[in-house]
């Protein structure tokens, strides 16, 4: 399975199905996901391929007491039911839309909850080996707004992405999504998206270093490259004797260790020099051959 399915087989298995209320904050969370449809204003439609999502929503509604049907249409589960007097008291439906009285979610612990039934209801996760991204959809931009600033009492900060036939909020931050998954109960996923992040930042590094070590390796070679011509010209053009001894000596080590480091050919010297010594020198080297 996907880490998305994985963990919503996790939330799932949550067992709260006990408490009347908390299975209410969780069904409002279904009821405002972007899976919900609305026909005639009367009959709601729940549709999802994932089964132990399906089992959780259909166990909420026996909790409530509400009837419904479920049907297959492919790979797609399909339940079928209408809103009793206890839900209908909660939500409005307007042009087939369902819309949340948020005041009926005031305490922290329902917040959480109702977020985790708009995970379950239309949430997704990326494999975080491959890239972050978690995603929320929702039936209505109003919704999705309004759930935007509960997260945001919880710290969590996501991004809106409104369309004539989407309304979803998104973050891309390994830390964010962490805390989310927290946020919504899923514990074991947070361990396990927290160990491949610590796998991917560590891969970060160490590229990191191999690419500053072979772009300081590439400089060293071309800067060596420079000062070796420069050298062969003027021993060419039978200028190299006139050179003073100092400059004789590093030009001669430079043409012996052409892939040294400057701080290791001045140590080669007979008066060892520091890094910048041996620079001056090279360079000196090459500003006479540039001239002749």
């Amino acid at each position: 399975m996907s880490f998305s399915q994985d963990t919503k087989q996790e939330l799932s298995k949550i067992n709260n199905l006990a408490k009347k209320d908390q299975v209410k904050q969780e069904f409002f969370g279904y009821l405002i996901s972007c899976n919900i449809s609305v026909i005639n204003n009367k009959v709601i439609r729940y549709a999802t391929e994932n089964e132990y999502n399906i089992n959780r929503f259909s166990k909420l509604l026996n909790n409530l007491n509400i009837d419904y049907s479920i049907e297959m249409e492919g790979k797609t589960f399909v339940i079928k039911f209408k809103l009793n007097d206890i839900i209908n008291d909660c939500v409005k439906i307007e042009d087939n839309k369902i819309f949340l009285d948020f005041a009926q979610v005031a305490s922290e612990e329902a917040k959480k909850i109702l977020i985790r039934g708009v995970f379950l209801g239309a949430g997704s996760i990326n494999n975080p080996e491959n890239k972050y991204h978690l995603e929320l959809k929702f039936g209505s931009k109003e919704n999705s707004e309004k759930v935007k600033e509960i997260l945001k009492e919880f710290y969590i900060n996501f991004k809106s992405l409104n369309r004539q036939d989407k309304h979803a909020l998104y973050i891309k931050e390994g830390e964010e999504i962490s805390n989310f998954l927290a946020l919504i109960g899923a514990n074991s996923s947070v361990l396990k998206f927290e160990d491949i992040r610590v796998q991917r930042e560590m891969r970060g590094k160490v590229n990191r270093l191999v690419n500053c070590e072979s772009a300081n390796l590439t400089k060293t070679l071309n800067a060596s490259i420079e000062q070796i011509d420069a050298i062969k010209k003027l021993q060419k053009n039978k200028k190299f004797n006139m050179l003073d001894e100092n400059l004789k000596e590093i030009a001669n080590l430079r043409l012996e260790n052409p892939d040294l480091p400057l701080s290791e050919l001045g140590k080669k010297l007979r008066n060892p020099v520091g890094k910048s010594g041996v620079n001056y020198r090279l360079k000196k080297i090459i500003e006479i051959a540039n001239d002749m």
